[in-house]
């Protein structure tokens, strides 16, 4: 959905306040619903797909036996709370419930733009819990900080500020309208076309007054006058000129219900009801329901060429005409005479103008005609028996396919084994080259909690000599130290200072205490270390993360001399530029790049960012070619 969509779509919600916060679900990673409640006992379903969509809808998915941590999360601060208002953020893709519940304001934010998320703020728009957490270079989407909105509204700009907008841009109007005032393409044209200007023109050299009138009239009609269509290009609160209605709804919500795809969950029972299909099957449907459809565009083209000669004479007046018009008038002058003399029989005709083109779009019967006013009748007739037999080659193409049988390849069945949850696994871990076991922190908290907790006699104290960094325990005897070294170096500081190398030092565990020499403060996550100290120095900094396939399924990761003796894919990482989050994507994408298809889908579950970020170093990172 567009930011123009969105203003629709949040119109049409602030017509049926007031509502109260019923049920909320939650029924993948980025689908949500919420069950209002309005006056005289109606109900309305609000689906959110996160990055995508808003709308109200007829019927919810199935949702999950047991309820996703932040759906409760949602239920426990709105449920039974009054909606005090449904906004849009400027005309961007974001929209914000106010939601009232006791003595505070709650704002539930939705964001449709590039992945989506769905963030609980407080009264003072600090959030409470997003449903994906993020960094970028500009803004955090984490616990505790202000939501951050910077979003325009060039509608709302006074007159003399939007001259200086379209005056400084050095693109033409359209692309103003569309990137500068984020109307999107189909919106930007449609304003072009009500302020009679012509889209390529340099948005510097219009007439400013003329553009924001026709962008205030699309905007109260997008907002009051809405009469929401689908048609061939998509789904509209307002019918576009030069656009085909298919179906017409009575509210954007229906509209949009019936333009998107079904949810996850609808999908799934779908499925459960349909048998599988061999792929020789799935093949030939896909061939038979496109010659169906070659068939009804040859039947389409072969009525266009009856119906445009039994309109032989007035199609040819009409082109004669306009082509000679054309020569003296713009299309937008053609286009005011035609509308002007709507009672003349070949003006009624005439249903839409493509400038574009150099085209018109004929009634002729019923069926509606492009024809080109730069060629004859002959040369229009040419084009579409030109289609006819394009269409018609398509058609015996599909028919002669069918005829071939496709050997269905053999499927091979994985007996793959998820990786059980272990202890060790909620702290940083990777075992050596010989089987050791080797645990890090990964904070001030957990450094407290493997001295204190697991760290026995006969294992060995690691950590980078520079300040603060994972504590290391190797549970046991190595003969790969250089591995839990590395692995000591890479989660330290030296890694967020961009260094490539770093000392590091092993202690016994008795030679580690929290007491400190009098007069002297030890910090949390932090310890003295008595007595002499093994060192390792410039030791390098690097990090593999790969997917193990045997015994058991998971992405691991740690020292790459660990990490590619028991990855079936792997990639390095290195110090760089790319924050965690961003780098864990980028791994993900690179592993998958490596597997095939069929291991693919055999390993999804398995291969994640969650799963992956696990062993992403703090700091900044980038993924190193072999």
């Amino acid at each position: 959905m567009s930011g123009v969509d969105l203003r629709a779509l949040v119109a049409e919600a602030a017509d049926r306040l007031p509502l109260w916060v019923g049920k909320i679900y939650q029924f993948d990673a980025k689908t949500l619903g919420i069950r209002l409640n309005g006056e005289d006992r109606t109900k309305y379903q609000l689906l959110v797909e996160t990055g995508r969509r808003a709308h109200f809808t007829a019927e919810f998915p199935a949702p999950p036996k047991n309820p996703p941590s932040f759906a409760m999360l949602l239920r426990k601060h709105l449920e039974g709370g009054k909606v005090l208002g449904i906004r849009q953020l400027g005309l961007e893709r974001t929209v914000s419930i106010d939601v009232g519940k006791r003595d505070t304001t709650y704002h539930l934010i939705f964001e449709l733009f590039d992945e989506g998320n769905a963030v609980l703020c407080d009264e003072g728009y600090v959030i409470i819990k997003p449903l994906w957490h993020h960094r970028f270079k500009n803004r955090e989407v984490i616990p505790g900080v202000v939501y951050a909105f910077d979003g325009g509204d060039c509608s709302a700009l006074p007159p003399e500020e939007f001259q200086k907008m379209l005056a400084q841009s050095d693109r033409d109007i359209v692309r103003t309208l569309a990137v500068g005032c984020m109307l999107g393409g189909a919106y930007a044209e449609e304003v072009c076309r009500m302020a009679d200007i012509e889209k390529s023109a340099p948005a510097a050299e219009v007439d400013a007054a003329a553009v924001q009138g026709a962008f205030d009239r699309l905007m109260a009609d997008v907002g009051r006058r809405r009469e929401p269509v689908i048609t061939p290009s998509g789904c509209w609160p307002v019918v576009l000129a030069d656009e085909e209605a298919l179906q017409r709804f009575e509210t954007f919500s229906e509209a949009l219900d019936a333009f998107y795809p079904k949810t996850v969950g609808e999908k799934k029972e779908a499925a459960a009801e349909k048998p599988r299909l061999s792929q020789e099957e799935v093949i030939r449907r896909r061939q038979a329901e496109a010659i169906k459809g070659f068939e009804k565009k040859i039947r389409r083209y072969e009525r266009i060429v009856e119906v445009l000669y039994e309109n032989y004479a007035p199609v040819t007046g009409i082109i004669t005409t306009l082509d000679e018009a054309s020569k003296d008038r713009s299309w937008q002058e053609i286009e005011r005479v035609l509308k002007s003399n709507g009672d003349n029989p070949a003006a009624k005709m005439i249903r839409a103008v493509h400038p574009a083109e150099a085209a018109v779009e004929l009634d002729l019967g019923g069926e509606r005609v492009k024809v080109y006013v730069h060629e004859t009748i002959e040369q229009n007739l040419g084009r579409y028996y030109d289609l006819i037999k394009k269409f018609k080659k398509k058609k015996t193409g599909a028919l002669s396919a069918m005829e071939r049988v496709i050997p269905e390849k053999p499927r091979r069945k994985q007996h793959l084994v998820l990786q059980k949850k272990r202890w060790y696994h909620r702290f940083r871990w990777f075992a050596t080259s010989d089987g050791v076991l080797v645990i890090g922190g990964r904070d001030a908290s957990q450094n407290e909690e493997l001295v204190k907790k697991y760290m026995e006699g006969g294992d060995l104290f690691i950590h980078a000599d520079v300040h603060g960094g994972s504590v290391v325990i190797v549970k046991g005897a190595t003969e790969h130290l250089d591995e839990a070294a590395e692995f000591a170096a890479s989660y330290s500081n030296a890694w967020k200072a961009g260094h490539f190398t770093a000392d590091v030092y092993a202690a016994r565990p008795d030679q580690v205490s929290k007491t400190a020499e009098s007069g002297e403060y030890v910090a949390r996550g932090a310890f003295i270390v008595r007595g002499e100290r093994q060192y390792f120095r410039n030791v390098p900094l690097g990090v593999a993360i790969g997917l193990q396939t045997a015994p058991e399924v998971a992405v691991i990761g740690g020292p790459p001399g660990a990490v590619t003796e028991r990855a079936k894919v792997w990639v390095r990482l290195q110090p760089g530029q790319y924050e965690p989050n961003d780098t864990a994507k980028k791994v993900v994408r690179a592993l998958r790049e490596k597997l095939s298809e069929d291991e693919w889908k055999g390993l999804k579950n398995a291969l994640n960012t969650e799963a992956v970020a696990a062993f992403v170093p703090p700091g900044g990172s980038e993924i190193v070619e072999p």
